[in-house]
């Protein structure tokens, strides 16, 4: 765990490098797959076990405000709001899904803590490599949705003696009053400037005996706001689109 807080460093050197790549992607108007459906799901897998008891993992979530410098600052507040309402949103939906769910207790979170952030990574690539750009697919992956978090996933089972597990990620920004100032003003000087905020999100279903993602959807947008409960519950509906059935 001593390593853990220069990753989280790297992880937020990487949200800033996702919010500048979700600016080219807008500007590059990247059309989704007509199979988008079918990409989500890992070769082999159509729909949940009837008999399935799903851990519930921590959000992963953390919220900024964009300077007038385009530099991202971490707001506790608003990530302490937006962790309280995606929290009471994810316990409302987990009620459709139909089968069995567990959480995880304080003490056994703070154990994991270290694979929600290798989900982190993991989901990254496959957002990059799997639903990204052309260029960024990976020939070996034959654009299956082919990844896994290895056997790292295993003690959440031997903890939960869950099947599965649903990962989340959330990042989100919003201009300051600054910022949108300084857009206008250059706009009116005939420069473009990207606002800054964005909303990105990942949530993956992990098969807990082979580590393998089962499922995976992504969120890549310029709206949304996790700071209010309604809003939040829009994204996290957003998040878990086409979230895999019961068999």
């Amino acid at each position: 765990m001593s390593n853990l807080p220069q990753f989280v460093i790297v992880l937020r050197v990487h949200w800033a490098c996702e919010v500048l790549t979700f600016w080219l992607v807008l500007a590059l108007v990247a059309v989704a797959p007509a199979n988008a459906q079918e990409r989500n799901l890992a070769p082999g897998f159509k729909a949940i076990a009837p008999d399935a008891r799903i851990a519930i993992m921590p959000t992963d979530i953390e919220l900024f405000e964009v300077s007038a410098g385009g530099l991202l600052e971490p707001k506790a507040d608003w990530t302490e709001a937006a962790t309280r309402h995606f929290k009471a949103a994810l316990v409302e939906r987990k009620k459709s899904f139909g089968a069995a769910t567990v959480e995880l207790t304080e003490r056994d979170q703070d154990e994991v803590a270290e694979i929600n952030a290798l989900h982190a990574a993991v989901a990254r690539s496959i957002a990059a490599h799997h639903f990204g750009l052309g260029f960024l697919r990976l020939p070996t992956k034959d654009d299956k949705l082919d990844w896994s978090m290895g056997e790292a996933v295993r003690i959440i089972k031997d903890k939960t003696g869950a099947n599965y597990a649903l990962f989340t990620w959330m990042r989100d920004s919003y201009a300051s009053s600054e910022r949108i100032a300084a857009t206008v003003l250059l706009a009116l000087l005939g420069v473009g400037l990207a606002p800054g905020g964005a909303q990105i999100g990942y949530a993956s279903l992990v098969d807990l005996n082979t580590g393998q993602v089962l499922w995976f959807n992504h969120l890549m947008r310029g709206m949304g706001d996790l700071r209010e409960a309604d809003k939040a519950k829009e994204t996290l509906e957003a998040l878990l689109a086409q979230f895999p059935a019961l068999k």
